[in-house]
């Protein structure tokens, strides 16, 4: 039988690593983004807690609560305290940081009669100051948060300030099927279009975004005339949020050209970011969950549909907050979605907008390519080089989370599976394998996909990659072959045997224990047209020690003359298997299996 990965052979160490000390606990604020190894989940899918809560406290039926555990898109039950309860598992997991989607209050159910779906992901908020009623209190929130942190975990929330809830309807929003109307054909001088009577006489456009110049600016009737059901009229809070002149109000956006920053995303409200109400607005907002809940980051949901001079506002007041309360390494991270591995799209966001980092859309399609599609591994080469293109360059791109699969994209074991066709079971356990290896040894902070260490694959993107860590009573979800384990998603999935849990763990715990594969410079030593060998070299921040990575992206075994330092002679193994001395000052010849890796620490120089 074919060996597909290698076993962490440096067992001791990462049992010495896991346990990690009350003195370490206390620091953990002390701790760069690059050091953190994050989980991302969504709550209404994790651990149901607390079963009184499920249906959020609302009268009526499916479609008034939104809770209906049968149907991938409703409420499952999941929430804060199931959470809390989970912290332990998260830890022995090697999680050091904890990113769960947005828990603000949401419109329970939306959508047209026949395709509804409720709000459990969290991303059409109506009450930005208050956690959702089917997830739990302000209490209980302080309870999770103070628990993580007890644990040395620090807390990301994924906070939304592009939209809210789809509240706002328009008068002539049924004849247009709401479609996009630019601000050339519908300047907000003339009512309803170029041809319409004057309105907001002096205002001089979105781009004065000055107080005086949007005092001017009273009617949003400008390209819809806007109407806001009665019985949702005061359903937003803060309340200056029910106002639509605080909203874009143009119709959906195709998410390309000027309707990417205009208009609604999928029917939402989309606002009016350039106004100074708004960015005031939001900074409050936000600046109170800081102050009142001490969280350690935010990522930063739909950025690259919100205005740069937003961003420009609201980044630094957030870090100056979190700076006033205590918290010098806040971690802000905007999402910037890009289906290609070139890094130099989301990189602008970094430099004109101001993000101190933005998710590694490039990192996820990169590994896709050569990892899932097999493609040489020359595209990993092309990534890394791009680094010099974030506002900060290489140093800066070791913040930027790195992840393989998410809750829009669809999960990496479930895009492996479309990209190769007919792939066994073994097989796919093995690329998976391989690619959480690079993912934790690799530059960047690491983000977990909840479900992916118990060998969750699901059946797309969206709601089909949204599965029930707890026994899950949807039949779609159900019927999945999972990876490394005979278990099914209709039983509790927390096997901390699984093995896509233990090698997370293990490479989390050698991750910790080694600086250089968190905050250490990385160099590219070895890539190829083809899939096979890709190595680089990492360095340990203070000493300088050189520490050697290895993959073999190949379904066959595959061996490479490997650049290392000059003065390198011998490796100690902390992975796999690595080479016993050097084959030439300068080179080692490095020998894996069939999607194999190792991981090496120069135990040896020339004097």
């Amino acid at each position: 039988m074919i060996r597909y990965a290698l076993p962490l052979l440096a067992l001791g160490l990462a049992t010495t690593a896991r346990a990690e000390t009350a003195e370490t606990r206390v620091a953990f604020r002390d701790r760069l983004p690059s050091e953190e190894i994050v989980y991302f989940v969504l709550p209404d899918r994790f651990e149901n807690g607390d079963r009184t809560n499920d249906r959020g406290g609302f009268a009526g039926d499916r479609l008034a609560h939104g809770f209906d555990p049968a149907h991938k898109g409703f409420f499952h039950g999941g929430d804060l305290a199931g959470l809390t309860r989970r912290l332990d598992y998260l830890e022995r997991l090697g999680v050091t940081a904890i990113w769960f989607a947005p828990i603000f209050q949401n419109k329970p159910v939306q959508g047209d009669p026949g395709a509804e779906s409720a709000g459990y992901h969290g991303y059409w908020v109506t009450d930005f100051t208050r956690p959702d009623s089917h997830f739990g209190t302000r209490a209980e929130f302080k309870a999770f948060v103070d628990a993580a942190h007890a644990r040395g975990m620090k807390v990301y929330m994924d906070i939304i300030t592009n939209h809210t809830a789809d509240v706002i309807r328009y008068a002539e929003g049924e004849e247009t099927g709401y479609a996009y109307r630019s601000r050339g054909d519908y300047p907000y001088s003339r009512k309803g279009g170029i041809d319409g009577e004057p309105i907001n006489p002096g205002f001089q456009g979105d781009e004065d975004r000055s107080q005086a110049n949007f005092a001017r600016l009273t009617d949003p009737a400008y390209a819809y005339t806007p109407v806001v059901p009665a019985d949702e009229a005061d359903v937003k809070v803060p309340a200056w949020l029910n106002d639509p002149i605080y909203y874009h109000n143009r119709g959906d956006t195709t998410f390309s050209g000027e309707s990417s920053r205009f208009g609604d995303f999928a029917g939402l409200d989309d606002l009016f970011t350039e106004h100074p109400r708004v960015v005031e607005g939001m900074i409050d907002i936000y600046a109170a969950w800081i102050r009142d809940f001490g969280i350690d980051g935010f990522r930063v949901d739909t950025a690259r549909h919100v205005n740069p001079e937003f961003w420009q506002a609201f980044v630094p007041a957030m870090l100056e907050t979190a700076r006033e309360a205590g918290i010098p390494n806040f971690h802000i991270f905007g999402e910037v979605y890009r289906d290609s591995a070139d890094n130099g799209y989301i990189a602008q966001y970094t430099r004109r907008d101001g993000f101190p980092a933005v998710l590694d859309f490039a990192f996820a399609q990169a590994m896709r390519e050569t990892v899932g599609q097999g493609k040489g591994t020359h595209v990993l080469n092309a990534l890394f080089d791009g680094d010099v293109l974030y506002e900060g360059g290489e140093e800066a791109a070791l913040a930027m989370p790195t992840f393989l699969g998410n809750h829009d994209m669809g999960r990496f074991a479930t895009l492996v599976k479309a990209d190769r066709p007919g792939i066994g079971q073994e097989e796919l356990l093995a690329r998976v394998k391989l690619a959480h290896a690079m993912l934790l040894t690799l530059r960047g902070s690491p983000v977990i996909y909840y479900g992916d260490e118990q060998g969750f694959v699901g059946d797309g993107n969206d709601q089909a990659a949204r599965e029930d860590m707890f026994p899950s009573q949807t039949a779609s979800y159900n019927d999945n072959d999972l990876i490394g384990t005979a278990a099914t998603t209709a039983e509790d999935n927390f096997d901390e045997t699984h093995p896509l849990f233990e090698l997370v763990a293990d490479l989390s715990a050698l991750r910790r224990a080694h600086p250089a594969l968190s905050r250490g410079r990385q160099v590219v030593r070895h890539y190829g047209q083809e899939a096979g060998i890709f190595a680089v070299s990492r360095f340990d921040p203070d000493s300088g020690t050189e520490y050697v990575a290895a993959f073999n992206t190949a379904a066959q075994a595959r061996r490479a003359n490997v650049v290392v330092g000059y003065d390198a002679r011998d490796f100690e193994t902390l992975a796999g298997q690595c080479p016993g001395g050097v084959a030439a000052p300068g080179s080692a010849t490095v020998a894996l299996p069939a999607f194999g890796w190792a991981v090496c620490r120069v135990s040896e120089i020339a004097e």
